[in-house]
């Protein structure tokens, strides 16, 4: 690779194949949490299509290699629907992602918010790396936050 590649925002277009990509980076999330139900294996197309524009996408040579959304709460930037393909998971394309939707957080976002599931021990491990700390546990997930500033 010659270098990172570079987050674009999505377009509904990108929406059917950011469907496959969630739905092949959901299936160990939901084998390691032993939940089938987890939305992202759940949703449809048009759900997908329906937040394209709070998200972007990553490309290499045509292929979408990630994505990742997010959008403002109140003063919570929540990020998720953070994906790398399984094939280039460990290229630090996670962290890219993660960097790029936090950089976009609006002034008056004071937290960035994700989630993951409690069995994500690898999820969990790199979001503490990245500064944010658990706040909560609702049912099967847990919730982190870090401060914008």
């Amino acid at each position: 690779m010659a270098g990172m590649p570079t987050p674009v925002p999505a377009t509904k277009a990108d929406a059917a194949e950011v469907m496959v990509l969630q739905r092949c980076c959901w299936v160990s999330e939901a084998i390691s949490n032993n939940d089938l139900t987890i939305p992202p294996l759940r949703e449809s197309l048009e759900q997908v299509r329906a937040w394209m524009p709070d998200a972007w996408v990553l490309r290499e040579d045509g292929r979408l290699i990630g994505a990742v959304r997010a959008s403002l709460d109140g003063e919570v930037w929540k990020i998720g629907r953070l994906m790398v393909a399984p094939d280039r998971q460990g290229e630090g394309l996670g962290g890219l992602l993660l960097r790029h939707a936090e950089s976009h957080a609006p002034a008056a976002a004071a937290w960035h918010e994700l989630f993951t599931g409690v069995a994500s021990a690898g999820n969990l491990g790199r979001y503490r790396h990245a500064g944010y700390q658990e706040v909560a546990r609702v049912g099967g997930l847990v919730v982190l936050r870090k401060s914008v500033r």
